[in-house]
């Protein structure tokens, strides 16, 4: 006698198993919401511009404290070229002596973008409120 054996296998197709989006579509619905959410509170940098004058120089008081940067990028401070470190010691000195004093920022445009942020940040660290910068 012969045994047959069924076969669960016949010319009926197999149906690929079905991938369920939902998930997938509900968490990129919450991080876009979050990012809706959070985007107008984000502090940024941002610095206000001087109404512009038209060709009018206003005069620049004299400050007991000067700082210059050259082309070369070179921090000039009292007549002498330092260095970071150095300037900062030095004004931390000018600042016990003269508190009120706004000091004053004389940069070449060639300089770096770099070297004035150093120095600004330097300046607000040291406890300096104001400067006025004077472009060359």
């Amino acid at each position: 006698m012969r045994k047959r054996f069924l076969s669960t296998t016949s010319d009926e197709e197999f149906d690929e198993p079905i991938i369920n989006l939902t998930p997938l579509i509900d968490v990129v619905f919450v991080v876009l919401i979050t990012f809706m959410l959070i985007a107008p509170v984000l502090d940024t940098d941002s610095v206000n511009l001087a109404q512009g004058g038209g060709a009018e120089k206003n005069e620049v008081k004299p400050s007991p404290i000067s700082i210059s940067v050259r082309a070369d990028n070179s921090i000039w401070y009292q007549g002498k070229n330092r260095t970071l470190p150095e300037l900062t010691a030095l004004l931390k000195q000018e600042i016990k002596q003269k508190p009120h004093a706004t000091p004053q920022l004389i940069h070449d445009k060639q300089a770096q973008f770099g070297v004035y942020q150093s120095l600004k940040n330097t300046l607000e660290s040291i406890g300096f409120e104001q400067m006025d910068v004077i472009l060359m």
